[in-house]
């Protein structure tokens, strides 16, 4: 077997306060970098050998949920299966299905949806469901991190003002329980301001920060606000259009073909100072920023050094 060469080390002043993942974790072609060459992987095999490089990894498989004929929440069988794939202090940050964070479904709705699509959601906010979706995620225990709501952009026809969306999620979340961290992402530039901020700090809910996604860059939105609503923070360094990478990398998500130096160090210096105010930090990266998820998070700490 060819050993990994992908080592990254948390400072020992960052430890307690960060948490650095990548969104999912299924990847041949990490082979390499986080898995090893000769090695081979059963798609069960993967977060093991993960988990002895990184200490947290974003869920979001569970996220397209919403069908016509049904709700698709996840299996406690596979939900056992990944904390049992991973050590105590391992922490895993899970999107809530989307059944609960879009009014309507989507306009191209796929499985079959034919009449389905564009119309009503039902089940939007629906507080049964939170409850069904976070039993399902009960074999994670301790391991489970913030729950992250993303909502897409909500234009005027799904939501009237940022006003009604606060009366409708602060109802809602006013219900949840309080045990589980909660974060929001949003996909509407316009909601970012005080009122949005002060909300979220109300219900002491999480602040999302999305680099790409046609959001302003994290740093802008951190050197404007320093929002610090909750004991946690999330950064997604997600990225832009996903075809166009998608096409320059083939998919083999092993090089960096698309350098964004100034994301990764926005990160850095949200995590910074989110340390000095005992915030913690969970960085989130995805493939799609830079092209390896991996090699952005040894750029990530060389910079934080």
């Amino acid at each position: 077997m060819n050993p990994t060469p992908f080592h990254p080390r948390i400072p020992a002043r960052y430890q307690p306060y960060l948490r650095l993942g990548t969104c999912s974790w299924k990847y041949e072609s990490w082979k390499g970098l986080i898995y090893e060459k000769g090695k081979n992987y059963r798609p069960d095999d993967y977060l093991a050998d993960y988990a002895k490089h990184l200490n947290s990894v974003e869920v979001d498989q569970w996220f397209w949920s919403l069908f016509p004929t049904a709700v698709r929440l996840p299996e406690p069988s596979v939900v056992k299966k990944y904390a049992d794939s991973v050590p105590d202090d391992f922490i895993f940050t899970v999107k809530a299905p989307n059944s609960l964070t879009l009014t309507h479904f989507y306009a191209k709705q796929s499985g079959g949806a034919g009449d389905f699509a564009g119309k009503p959601n039902k089940l939007f906010l629906s507080h049964k469901l939170l409850e069904q979706f976070l039993e399902r995620l009960a074999p994670l225990g301790k391991k489970l991190g913030p729950v992250m709501f993303q909502f897409e952009y909500l234009n005027k026809q799904k939501m009237p003002s940022k006003e009604a969306f606060f009366e409708a999620f602060g109802a809602f979340i006013e219900k949840a329980p309080k045990n589980i961290p909660f974060a929001v992402e949003t996909r509407n530039p316009n909601y970012l301001g005080p009122a949005f901020f002060e909300f979220l700090k109300k219900h002491s809910l999480g602040f999302v920060y999305l680099e790409g996604y046609y959001m302003p860059p994290i740093g802008r939105i951190f050197d404007t606000f320093k929002p610090m609503t909750a004991p946690c923070v999330i950064v997604r360094l997600h990225g832009g259009d996903r075809l166009e990478i998608e096409a320059e990398t083939g998919e083999a998500w092993n090089r960096i073909v698309a350098p964004k130096p100034e994301g990764i160090q926005a990160a850095v210096k949200i995590t910074q100072e989110n340390i000095r105010k005992k915030i913690v930090t969970y960085v989130n990266v995805n493939n799609h920023f830079e092209g390896s998820a991996p090699l952005t998070i040894e750029r990530f700490l060389a910079a934080l050094e």
